[in-house]
């Protein structure tokens, strides 16, 4: 039978889990006690999306109503709920001490979250051409809907083209965590500032890891595996990593990479190019480059 633990005892770890020097530096302390955004929340945020964006294959059809009114519902809920966790995503980064300044998130937090909204039918369309590139892509797919339903390819560009979105109006934290999710669920890790344009495809996908300045051109088609990171990281004058400057590689039109490619720095992969598997590569390819390993 296990030893039971005094109440001094779970005193003492309770005060070593939020008083020691280590908790300090761990605890999430401000003096207006902002809420933290909602994993629960933005998950059910997200699937809400996915029935918006892909009407049918996600929860139920509409009985009795039109797809439109359906899709009106859900996108009331979503806003609503969005609204909040874009508010709480705004208060983490806020280091304001007085209640004004929330009532100015509380205004911001609306804006953004209308403007993300308006943004769904431009994601709905880039999604289409994500799906018609990945079924055309693998002779395996039977059909688009094999895809949207089967696909953890299409799963993870979901989640990144609505993080992306997020992203671009400023939102901290919470496209990050949108695309977490994906990782977790598939193990395909796309950092939501990176830049994917249209035709996009995943084939398998597991261990595929996309950098955050990333700048990916039109019918790419990448293999399980690839990397597309950084190959080092520039010191401050204190010996801290810069960020923000631009250290993932840029993948022109038309390129495919095959499986455990390593990619490395800001480097140009030229178009039509295909990037055999196993490749490690930290120089710029040349348009209609083929690079293999022959055994």
């Amino acid at each position: 039978m296990p030893n039971k633990i005094k109440n001094n005892s779970i005193e003492e770890i309770a005060y070593l889990l939020s008083q020691s020097s280590v908790a300090q530096s761990l605890i999430y302390q401000h003096p207006l006690r902002h809420p933290l955004p909602d994993r629960n929340v933005l998950h059910d945020i997200v699937q809400i999306l996915r029935q918006c964006l892909f009407p049918g294959f996600f929860g139920e059809s509409p009985t009795h109503v039109s797809w439109k009114s359906k899709i009106e519902t859900l996108l009331d809920q979503a806003i609503e709920l969005i609204q909040e966790q874009i508010y709480r995503g705004l208060c983490l980064d806020c280091s304001e001490l007085n209640h004004s300044s929330c009532k100015q998130c509380r205004t911001s937090s609306k804006e953004l979250a209308f403007r993300f909204i308006q943004s769904l039918p431009h994601i709905q369309e880039m999604l289409s051409k994500d799906v018609d590139a990945i079924y055309k892509g693998d002779p395996a797919s039977k059909s688009t809907k094999e895809v949207i339903l089967c696909y953890p390819g299409i799963l993870a560009i979901t989640n990144y083209r609505i993080a992306h979105e997020l992203y671009k109006l400023n939102v901290p934290v919470i496209p990050r965590m949108i695309t977490e999710f994906a990782h977790s669920e598939t193990g395909i890790d796309i950092h939501p500032g990176a830049h994917i344009g249209e035709y996009f495809a995943i084939d398998h996908g597991t261990g595929i890891v996309i950098g955050e300045t990333c700048v990916i051109g039109n019918h790419v088609k990448i293999y399980q595996g690839v990397t597309l990171g950084a190959k080092s990281f520039p010191l401050d004058e204190n010996g801290n990593p810069i960020k923000g400057i631009p250290r993932h590689p840029i993948v022109e039109d038309h390129v495919i990479i095959y499986a455990e490619a390593t990619i490395l720095g800001r480097v140009t992969i030229g178009h039509h190019s295909i990037i055999g598997a196993n490749q490690w590569i930290t120089t710029d390819i040349a348009p209609y480059t083929k690079l293999s390993i022959n055994i």
